[in-house]
């Protein structure tokens, strides 16, 4: 019996560090039980697309070969942005793919995204891969190697939908990931003037981080607008899933303030829609979005878990505050931090200067997310001990959706055990900076009373 490493086998993905967790020969097993699970549901072909990494051509080689040993064809898409790969499930037709990526990780990770028939992988499915994997329950054959290119069909599919009412100039920060190969064609086509940012593909990341939602990755686009005349700035993550937006005189519109935008341009189309967003989004997206005729559906964070509730409710968009954007009017469902771009500068570009409709978004006073650091399997234990003993002072709803989210009449404070590494996850906000520190304080002595001794990073 094969024994893997159990730590790669994440929530939403498989994630570890090359060479040591990562190896090619576990990504060609890992190819193979894709293969088989793809093979039991009648699909006969698996679009495999990679990032810029260094380690991505060999893990990519490694995967289709365990594709190809499980009697299904591997299509290889070339080193695309993960958005592309996903695309390229829908118009190769072949309905699964696989993103080898490290996402917004170091150089030294890389990982694999999957879709098979449509559905992401999540949870206990990856589980069962790994189940599948060391039990030896793996079909053979012999699929075959191909190749496509699906970037002019993504362009054009974008180009030929999304329209500008006028140009634009805009500073764009690649962080070196793999949305540099695509995304300045496609901005220029939409008709972008672009101050670009390390927009060449090198897997080393030399400038900064490829992480938009860390606000000090954010420093370049900022001081770029301020040198230049261009109005706004937008930024990807390392695989492209990801929008960052920063305003003129360099404030950070964070995804959940990005949503209310979408939503109301969405909504106008679509009346009545319902819009998913995860636990860990401002308390103001509700109300805003009820006001522009829709029906907020707050759900668990993590891609795979919010595109699995857009499918199941058919509803037209959804959003997390990791930066995650799902269109399902005019797109596909799935998230894509450079066609979320191009939707943003479609509604921005109707104004005459962007940066008062963005300031203009309702905003509270908040923290960014703070981690509490645990050991393995820590984190769920510490949440569920909140959820069953712990008081909170003056709550008006507590929310055990995803963790424990209590609501204030002037704020909300949120613990949550993190699916991806050994931490919990804290995020609170309030009307005003008074409000913030009674809430935290609130929440401080919840935590100490269930966890006594424990380090706060608040």
């Amino acid at each position: 019996m094969t024994q893997l490493p159990a730590e790669i086998f994440k929530a939403y993905d498989i994630r570890g560090i090359v060479d040591k967790s990562l190896t090619p020969d576990v990504v060609r097993q890992v190819g193979q039980a894709l293969g088989s699970l793809a093979r039991e549901q009648n699909q006969t072909a698996i679009a495999v697309g990679r990032d810029g990494r260094l380690s991505g051509p060999s893990l990519a080689g490694a995967l289709m070969d365990g594709i190809c040993a499980a009697g299904v064809d591997a299509i290889d898409i070339g080193c695309v942005p993960t958005p592309l790969t996903y695309f390229a499930a829908y118009e190769l037709g072949c309905h699964s793919c696989v993103s080898v990526t490290g996402s917004h990780n170091p150089p030294d990770y890389n990982g694999l995204k999957m879709v098979i028939g449509g559905t992401t992988l999540a949870l206990d499915a990856i589980q069962q891969l790994k189940a599948r994997i060391e039990a030896g329950h793996l079909l053979s054959g012999q699929g075959q190697r191909k190749s496509a290119d699906v970037q002019a069909a993504y362009l054009e599919r974008i180009v030929s939908d999304v329209k500008l009412a006028r140009p634009m100039k805009i500073v764009m920060d690649c962080g070196n990931g793999v949305a540099g190969a695509v995304a300045p064609e496609l901005f220029r086509r939409l008709g972008c003037d672009i101050v670009p940012l390390y927009c060449e593909v090198d897997g080393t990341f030399p400038n900064h981080h490829p992480d938009p939602s860390k606000p000090e990755n954010l420093a370049d686009v900022i001081r770029a607008l301020r040198d230049t005349d261009a109005e706004i700035g937008i930024a990807f993550d390392g695989d492209g899933d990801r929008l960052g937006v920063v305003t003129k005189d360099g404030e950070i519109i964070y995804p959940d303030r990005q949503l209310m935008l979408f939503a109301a341009d969405v909504l106008s189309r679509v009346p009545g829609g319902q819009i998913i967003y995860d636990v860990k989004c401002t308390r103001l997206l509700a109300p805003w979005i009820r006001q522009h005729g829709g029906e907020p559906v707050m759900w668990n964070t993590g891609h795979a878990l919010v595109k699995a509730k857009l499918k199941e409710t058919g509803a037209p968009l959804a959003g997390e505050m990791s930066g995650h954007t799902f269109f399902k009017e005019r797109w596909y469902g799935f998230d894509d931090g450079l066609y979320t771009g191009a939707r943003l500068l479609e509604i921005l570009s109707r104004s005459t200067d962007a940066n008062p409709v963005l300031k203009g978004l309702p905003k509270a006073v908040s923290t960014p997310e703070l981690n509490i650091k645990m050991a393995e399997g820590e984190p769920f234990v510490l949440v569920d001990k909140l959820k069953a003993e712990a008081h909170f002072t003056g709550a008006r709803e507590r929310i055990t959706l995803d963790g424990v989210r209590v609501e204030y009449a002037d704020g909300f404070g949120l613990a949550r055990p993190s699916n991806t590494t050994p931490v919990v996850v804290l995020r609170f906000e309030a009307d005003n900076e008074a409000a913030l520190a009674r809430i935290q304080a609130d929440f401080r002595q919840a935590l100490l009373a269930v966890w006594p001794g424990i380090q706060l990073p608040f």
